[in-house]
């Protein structure tokens, strides 16, 4: 097995000669010392990717290269925002990544519906370069990605008309999926609202009513198999994480071992789709490399 330190200086030697500056400095965040500097740095790379509406997009979630603000880059972006926090939360860093939430709002409020809720795109993406499974009129408004983005601005400790609207949206949503049982990326968006509030009554009626049906999701791999699907992996990135506890631990180690053989002799991981284009190609395999990597530190450092 190789060692966790020769994955982590080969994925950091991928990020330098490889990937988007965000990338770079994220990685440098995961992988090297968790210092003030470097957390501006990830959030300085992240600003480039605003609009003058306070969103994100020019490409910022490369699969949609639309210039315009999109609700996916915003996801995107709030999640590089937490990710920082998690390694760095001094006074400075939180009052810098606040500004950059407190910013969206207004963005978020405009392209909402009167319920709340938003659109994981809007009909500006198809003028756009774009990855083949975007296709038009394929994403209603839903928990993906609303739930992600409300639980990322609660965790900065934002508010709003349009917030408070859009979390009540989420709780009801959250009660009608469950009725059902949703898809893997819709759940993820649910376990991340309920981790807001982990021990209130009604989330962890929620999260047992989730964990009971998590085998049988669409677009989810709880072992590895073919084909895309989010993995165990991605609802848990460490072995601290809440939701470790929803899933067998001969699965956790089935992906690790799946996750740390995929590394690519230049240091790297790839995709299993095809970005729009060799740059966004790139992009991703920054992205998914910084995510391995991180994981891999987690479980096996």
């Amino acid at each position: 097995m190789t060692s966790q330190s020769t994955v982590d200086t080969t994925a950091l030697g991928f990020l330098r000669g490889h990937a988007r500056i965000l990338e770079r400095r994220l990685g440098e965040l995961w992988l090297g010392s968790p210092a003030p500097a470097t957390a501006h740095a990830v959030l300085d790379a992240l600003a480039a990717y605003r609009n003058s509406d306070g969103g994100f997009g020019n490409g910022l979630e490369a699969d949609v290269l639309a210039a315009e603000s999109q609700p996916l880059a915003v996801d995107f972006g709030l999640e590089v925002v937490e990710q920082v926090l998690s390694r760095v939360d001094t006074e400075d860093v939180r009052a810098r990544a606040r500004e950059l939430g407190e910013g969206v709002l207004p963005f978020l409020a405009s392209v909402a519906a009167p319920s709340g809720a938003l659109p994981i795109v809007l009909p500006s993406f198809t003028a756009a370069p774009r990855a083949t499974h975007w296709t038009e009129n394929a994403f209603p408004l839903g928990l993906n990605p609303t739930a992600n983005i409300v639980a990322r601005l609660r965790l900065l400790g934002l508010t709003s008309d349009w917030l408070d609207a859009a979390e009540r949206f989420c709780r009801t949503e959250v009660d009608r999926a469950l009725d059902r049982v949703p898809d893997g990326h819709t759940a993820l968006n649910i376990v991340r609202f309920l981790d807001l509030t982990p021990a209130d009554p009604w989330a962890v009626a929620h999260a047992e009513k989730l964990a009971a049906g998590i085998d049988g999701m669409a677009h989810f791999h709880l072992y590895p198999g073919e084909g895309y699907g989010v993995t165990p992996l991605q609802f848990a990135p460490s072995p601290r994480h809440p939701r470790r506890a929803l899933f067998p631990d001969a699965a956790i180690e089935a992906h690790l071992a799946e996750l740390a053989s995929g590394q690519r002799p230049d240091g790297g991981w790839t995709v299993p789709w095809q970005p729009p284009g060799p740059a966004s190609e790139l992009a991703w395999r920054g992205v998914v490399t910084v995510h391995a990597a991180r994981v891999l530190a987690a479980y096996r450092g």
